[in-house]
């Protein structure tokens, strides 16, 4: 089983769901528990995302407080290689991946509301409308997470990761990959279609949870499937808040 988020790999739940492990870990996972879970990591990504956006001072001269955007987007990938790597740990390394994401979000979201009032509310609402749209159409049904569908959506958010890893490590070199990152159409088309990808990743993450459920995964595997979910939320936000500047810049 494939997923798109590389939190929630094909081999996530392989080896999970045996009687042995699950009475070590004092019950099995749950869909409940997974998105209280969820919901709680959301919470911390709340708490610190206020206190960034409060530290940033965004001014003709500069903006200062940006030690809280890369503290948090450094220590956050950082945390998030650990508890891929290291599932068991997920219980306190996804608690703390969302704090320092707060960071992160809180002090770019605070940038982009200085340059565009009102965008970091659209930008919310897209997000939390996106998820809430995806699960309804995923529980009905409507939406299937068929191996074909796998596989376009992991080869689609492969692509993606490549072309945003050229855009790094070509602008160390001072080079722009051309009209993607701009305003134009190109760009707007570019951003619309990860978008579209990125809220795709969450049906797949949906489908992982509910593997796990099934196959009786150790209770430990909710906060890990919190985590996980949180990952792709993270970069739906993010990539709205990108779609949002595009989109108004060309007002």
């Amino acid at each position: 089983m494939r997923s798109g988020n590389p939190a929630l790999s094909e081999s996530t739940f392989l080896d999970l769901g045996s009687g042995a492990v699950v009475s070590r870990d004092g019950g099995a996972m749950t869909l409940n528990g997974t998105v209280n879970k969820t919901g709680l990591l959301l919470l911390l990504a709340v708490i610190t995302g206020a206190f960034s956006w409060s530290q940033m001072s965004i001014s003709e001269a500069g903006v200062t407080g940006m030690g809280y955007v890369w503290g948090g987007a450094i220590g956050g990938f950082v945390l998030a290689l650990v508890t891929i790597f290291k599932k068991e740990w997920a219980p306190v390394t996804a608690p703390l991946y969302a704090l320092l994401e707060g960071l992160f979000l809180g002090g770019i979201s605070a940038v982009f509301e200085a340059r565009f009032p009102g965008i970091v509310m659209q930008a919310v609402l897209l997000t939390f409308g996106t998820l809430f749209a995806l699960l309804a159409a995923y529980r009905s049904g409507l939406v299937r997470a068929t191996e074909n569908f796998k596989l376009g959506v992991v080869a689609a958010t492969g692509g993606i990761a490549l072309i945003y890893l050229a855009t790094i490590v070509l602008g160390f070199f001072n080079i722009n990959i051309p009209y993607i990152h701009e305003s134009g159409l190109i760009g707007i088309g570019f951003s619309l279609f990860v978008v579209v990808v990125a809220a795709l990743n969450l049906v797949l993450d949906f489908d992982f949870i509910e593997s796990g459920v099934e196959h009786g995964a150790p209770r430990y595997m909710e906060w890990y499937g919190a985590f996980g979910l949180m990952v792709t939320l993270v970069w739906l936000y993010v990539e709205f808040l990108r779609l949002l500047a595009k989109l108004q810049s060309r007002d």
